[in-house]
């Protein structure tokens, strides 16, 4: 029987919840303490006398005794063997089906809960063909079948897959009917018929790797079972086949590699030759085990030469005598791969490493058996090829010609060595002082016989810690510690052990020390940098005809007006004010004070749909996305990761930590702190300082009512639209999706998606000018209006800066003796922010959010109707949360929140019906709710003077996106005489730079 391995056990124990199986049988749970309580199923009691405790994941009964962890738990509750609990835990089952609430205690199951992997009307092909696919799947999860194949040096990341290798560990019959029932005796019959089962009931691979022989067509037609234990009873064979003759040759794509083929005496031997990078090898089924198979294969593919890999035993010399003799009856020339006396290919590849080089040794040095004339000698192989030492049990190393004996075959003398094969040994084992073997997780050293491992490095992102794992081995001993390199105390620690270990001489261990060190040094140098290298994203590539597409975007007479039908385009209907006003907030990052936003709705109604929407028209690179912020994480962003960039917050919740610095980034466009650090120079403890660099641009959502008063005050707040229809206009867009219109206007989204992030690409940080300012007005009867005043007059200028190729640049001198480019907003910019703010500004400033208006809308609906059917006043109607919860069809959650303010603000007043009796509604409110928003003290733009802020005599000198005017000579027509209604006249392309002509009211007089 296979050993469940003690630590899959101890890992369900630890992992599997005894209180979420207690639950998931039915039995109810009452916190009591640290412990919980409820009735025990095994015994008749009315009492609550099962004990659970989640600190140790234990249960225990008070009246009956049992007790125990999750595995004692399902052996008692579905009755079922140890090795059943654990298959039913690791599959999930136990918490699930097995354990149906209410289900009775089960003394013995008849009834198997795990799905069975075999087909009951299969055939007996692919009956075998899923009992193996079982097994290979079985070896997956089975940590002592992995380490016997590793103890056994085949570990190649490809040999389960390529020759899907199983393990029997006795699960198979767990998941099959009982055999004492019907389907379950017929299944076990067929099974037992292809050899899977044996007449005694059991599993005849039981314990054993499983090697399946494949066909051409993939399907098994012979089957090897090694057990992996070597502690078996007296009698259980080690080696197991499929009952009846052998079938099949073992990895037949070796015949294809060309016409040399090295042919093993076991499957285990033949995997070692696979695994050292030699994929021209197959195996017999043993000594006698050259089936006709073979044959008939070595003459389809034209083999020429055969090497025989057989153990170096008696057994082996006998049957590779035999073998090569019926082979050379058939014109195949024969070779003999001598190991030392007594090994077989496996146990040599481990006694010495690097395998794929001593095994290539012994594949150059074969023994010829003769076949008509022998070959011509070839140069002899280089010294340092000669087959390398093995330690003898006095420590001293013995060559291996002298411990070989001549061959028992009456063969003519050694032939040449052969011609290396064409195949080569994957992953190559680095030669003497070759570089690193680098993987994943570990580093691979090789100097002659010495390896060296070193793990965990990529934890030393610091240069003055080189602490990491090394494992120094030569053949089977080996010697393993974790020590810091840089400390030579440990490393004087770590020779001296590892000459003990080892056997070695301690200036050699020392030397490769200091080697490995050095290496190690290097990558640590490269692991650093690559750490410390900024991790940005780099702006997708434009070409001529995206950046023409994006120009015309930009210079559309109706771009605002596209905004929000592209939107549409993308799957966002309705929320026209909200989108439009989220793209202009996310390209206000390009100014020096950009706009924030928070979109706030209940759950599900669609505000991170609207964010992520917004975002996507927005390049990657300028917009950073994150879930939660912790309290300090904002410092260490990097000075200028943030700058003219969108931070985007799923969950205004999220930041709750960092709400601080959030507010102070959004406030004073930087932030700055000290903290305490380490001088790379001296080791003490020093200031450092930490500098983010704003301005950003913040996007978040949040699903409360109240929006912390700091925060609203800062960003502008968009409602989600959470009415009826828009509901209905959702799910018509949902059901479109699913038809041919809907997947065409899918692919059509990604081009939407990609002109807009172009033209947002194509905008520049300009300054913008408001010749207009002093004439505007707004609201100043409440304090927070300040920062509302600043909110519109940015929306005024973000709006001008998404028209800037419509915009004439104009250049004035400045600080320092440098140039200021910037763009003038006009009346049309201003008109368009005043629409917009009367909606978004003058949302926020009501004191009512707009769902709870929405709710005291539909109160007003209902008390009215209410009264009139029942002819009586408004004052005297008083209705429950009941009553409401019926009319309008909200959640009872939403609705009481809502409620609850209406009532704080004296829209409704509670009453209690008779003594302790339940709370009813009176409505106070008698305005009307439903007047549109509106933001008063904004200034009419037709009252707006024509003004222009630039002197007339002053010479300015403009320039047009790019600059194709520099001198300072005055415009034929002065922007203070250009009227207002100006249009574009052309736009075309002038290698990369556009050039915009403004018609101006002078016929044929154009300005830039």
């Amino acid at each position: 029987m296979a050993r469940i391995p003690a630590e899959e056990v101890e890992r369900l124990k630890n992992e599997v919840s005894v209180q979420r199986l207690v639950e998931a049988a039915g039995i109810a749970l009452k916190k009591v303490g640290k412990d919980m309580l409820g009735l025990c199923p095994f015994h008749a009691d009315g009492t609550p006398s099962l004990s659970v405790t989640p600190a140790n994941n234990l249960w225990h009964c008070l009246g009956c005794g049992a007790g125990g962890g999750p595995i004692d738990w399902v052996i008692k509750k579905n009755g079922v063997s140890f090795r059943h609990a654990v298959e039913l835990l690791r599959d999930g089952v136990a918490v699930s089906s097995s354990l149906a609430a209410g289900s009775a205690v089960v003394k013995h199951a008849t009834v198997r809960s795990l799905p069975a992997p075999v087909a009951f009307d299969a055939d007996d092909c692919a009956l075998l063909n899923q009992s193996i696919g079982y097994y290979h799947e079985t070896l997956k999860q089975s940590p002592e079948a992995l380490g016997y194949l590793q103890a056994r040096g085949l570990d190649h990341p490809e040999l389960i897959e390529r020759f899907v290798l199983g393990y029997a560990n006795r699960t198979l019959g767990l998941r099959l009917p009982g055999k004492n029932r019907v389907a379950g005796a017929d299944i076990r019959t067929r099974l037992e018929k292809i050899g899977i089962y044996r007449e005694s009931g059991h599993e005849h691979f039981n314990g054993s790797l499983v090697v399946p022989i494949l066909d051409a067509g993939g399907n098994v037609v012979e089957a090897y079972g090694r057990k992996i234990t070597e502690r078996l009873r007296t009698g259980t064979p080690k080696h197991l086949y499929l009952p009846g003759a052998h079938r099949g040759v073992w990895n037949s794509d070796a015949f294809a590699a060309g016409r040399e083929i090295i042919l093993c005496e076991a499957l285990i031997d033949a995997m070692t030759f696979w695994c050292a990078g030699f994929k021209n090898v197959t195996a017999s089924y043993g000594v006698e085990g050259f089936t006709d198979d073979h044959l008939a294969a070595f003459k389809a593919h034209g083999t020429e030469r055969v090497l025989i890999a057989y153990d170096r035993d008696d057994a082996g010399d006998r049957a590779a005598a035999t073998l090569a003799e019926r082979l050379m009856r058939e014109g195949i020339a024969c070779f003999r791969i001598q190991f030392p006396k007594g090994m077989d290919a496996n146990e040599y590849a481990l006694k010495v490493q690097p395998a794929a080089k001593s095994l290539g040794v012994l594949i150059r040095k074969a023994v010829w058996l003769g076949n008509g004339t022998a070959p011509e000698r070839m140069p002899p192989a280089p010294a340092t090829e000669q087959p390398p030492a093995i330690a003898s049990p006095s420590c001293a190393p013995i060559p291996l010609a002298a411990k070989e004996e001549p061959a028992t075959t009456a063969a003519p003398a050694m032939a040449p060595p052969l011609a290396p094969l064409p195949a080569s040994p994957l992953p190559p084992a680095p030669a003497d002082g070759a570089d690193a073997d680098v993987r994943d997780n570990e580093i691979v050293l090789t100097f002659g016989q010495r390896r060296y491992r070193v793990r965990g490095l990529s934890r030393n992102l610091a240069y003055d810690v080189l602490k990491v794992n090394v494992l120094a081995s030569v053949g089977d001993a080996f010697h393993v510690d974790t020590l810091d390199l840089y400390n030579a105390r440990a490393r004087q620690g770590y020779v001296a052990q590892a000459v003990l270990e080892l056997r070695m001489a301690e200036d050699i261990l020392k030397s490769d020390l200091g080697r490995v060190l050095l290496k190690l040094e290097a990558l640590q140098d490269v692991q650093i940098q690559a750490a410390l290298k900024p991790k940005s994203i780099e702006a997708a590539p434009m070409d001529a005809a995206d950046r023409a597409a994006a120009l015309a975007l930009l210079c559309a007479s109706d771009l605002l007006a596209r905004i929000p039908g592209d939107f549409d385009a993308c799957g966002i209907v309705g929320e026209r004010t909200n989108k439009l006003v989220g793209y202009l907030a996310a390209t206000s990052r390009k100014l020096r004070h950009p706009l924030a936003v928070v979109i706030q709705s209940s759950s599900a109604a669609g505000k991170s749909s609207l964010m992520d929407a917004v975002l996507a028209f927005m390049p990657e690179e300028e917009r950073s996305k994150y879930s939660a912020m912790t309290g300090q994480s904002l410092f260490y962003m990097g000075e200028t990761n943030l700058k003219h960039k969108i931070l985007a917050i799923c969950e205004e919740e999220g930041v709750s930590r960092a709400s601080y610095a959030l507010k102070l980034l959004q406030s004073e466009g930087e932030l700055t702190m000290a903290s305490t650090g380490k001088d790379p120079a001296t080791g003490n403890l020093i200031t450092q300082a930490y500098r983010v660099e704003g301005p950003v641009m913040m996007f978040m959502t949040t699903t409360a009512i109240e929006i912390d008063e700091e925060l609203m005050n800062r960003c502008i707040v968009l409602s989600v639209d959470e009415g009826r229809e828009q509901t209905e206009a959702i799910h018509q867009l949902q059901r479109q999706k699913r038809t041919l219109q809907g997947l065409q206007a899918t692919h059509a989204k990604h081009a939407l998606i990609a002109l807009h992030q172009n033209a947002q690409r194509l905008l520049r940080p300009l300054a913008v000018v408001n010749p207009y300012a002093d004439q505007l007005t707004f609201l100043s009867d409440k304090t927070r209006t300040r920062r509302d005043h600043e909110k519109y007059l940015t929306l005024i200028d973000t709006i001008a800066l998404l028209h800037q190729y419509q915009r004439a640049v104009k250049v004035m001198p400045g600080s320092g003796g440098g140039t200021l480019e910037y763009i003038e907003v006009t009346l049309g910019d201003i008109a368009a922010a005043n629409t917009l703010a009367h909606e978004v500004l003058g949302r926020s400033l009501d004191e009512l959010p707009p769902q709870t208006r929405r709710l005291l809308a539909a109160l007003i609906d209902y008390v009215n109707a209410q009264c009139a059917a029942k002819q009586m006043p408004r004052c005297a109607f008083r209705f429950s949360r009941k009553d409401v919860r019926a009319a309008t069809g909200w959640g009872d959650t939403q609705l009481r929140l809502h409620l609850d303010r209406l009532l704080s603000l004296e829209y409704l007043l509670a009453h209690r019906e008779g003594n302790g009796g339940r709370f009813v509604y009176e409505l106070l409110y008698d305005g009307d709710v439903r007047h549109s928003v509106h933001l008063s003290g904004l200034i009419d733009c037709a009252q707006l003077k024509n003004k222009s802020t630039t002197p007339k005599s002053r010479g300015e000198a403009y320039k047009v996106a790019g600059g194709l005017r520099a001198d300072c000579a005055p415009l034929a027509a002065p922007l203070r005489d250009v009227p207002q209604a100006a249009e574009i006249d052309a736009v075309r392309l002038d290698g990369a730079l556009p050039v915009i002509g403004v018609q101006t009211a002078h016929p044929g007089t154009v300005s830039a």
